[in-house]
């Protein structure tokens, strides 16, 4: 039988989280820098998949997989400023002065998920407009398919539209909660 816990984070705890964000925002100006996030990232995912982790620390580290995806999809099309928030945001998984050390057996791994659980809600907005993106564009290519087109032709066409929607709403929706009550992640 599952058991819910309720795990509340002060505004001190939630600071810890930030002081990492703002450390990644400056070291990932470094373009190796910038890689060794995007790789220690998805070997943390790799990690989550191969250990015999507690579920619910594996399955809020697998979430992070689709921010790996939206900064390395070229079709998505980020700004250099948005991928960039993205991987200060993937800094923590780097920080060697995360909370509880990795190595530690049981609980190195909780504080890891724990802040990809607040990332994930955090970019709920741009995580549910790439996914929309990812949908439309298989459904799209099939759709081609079936009709005997090449997906291939016009591409870059029918998905530019697309992107430009779901950009400029993911956008508009980020401006307009940036100024929401209670505390949030500086991450856009």
């Amino acid at each position: 039988m599952p058991l819910n816990i309720t795990i509340t984070l002060s505004d001190e705890d939630l600071q810890k989280f930030q002081e990492s964000i703002d450390k990644g925002k400056l070291a990932i100006e470094s373009p190796e820098i910038a890689a060794e996030v995007e790789e220690s990232a998805a070997a943390l995912i790799t990690t989550a998949r191969e250990l015999e982790l507690p579920q619910f620390i594996s399955d809020r580290l697998l979430k992070l997989e689709v921010l790996l995806n939206m900064i390395r999809d070229e079709e998505w099309k980020l700004t250099q400023a948005e991928r960039n928030s993205i991987l200060s945001a993937l800094y923590y998984f780097v920080d060697p002065e995360d909370v509880i050390p990795d190595h530690i057996p049981g609980i190195g791994y909780l504080d890891d998920a724990m802040y990809a659980e607040i990332v994930i809600q955090e970019l709920k907005m741009e995580i549910k407009m790439y996914q929309e993106f990812c949908n439309f564009r298989i459904a799209e290519e099939n759709r081609r398919r079936n009709r005997g087109l090449d997906p291939f032709v016009g591409r870059e066409d029918w998905i530019a539209d697309k992107r430009a929607v779901l950009h400029s709403r993911m956008r508009e929706r980020r401006a307009l909660s940036g100024g929401g009550r209670g505390w949030r992640m500086r991450l856009l």
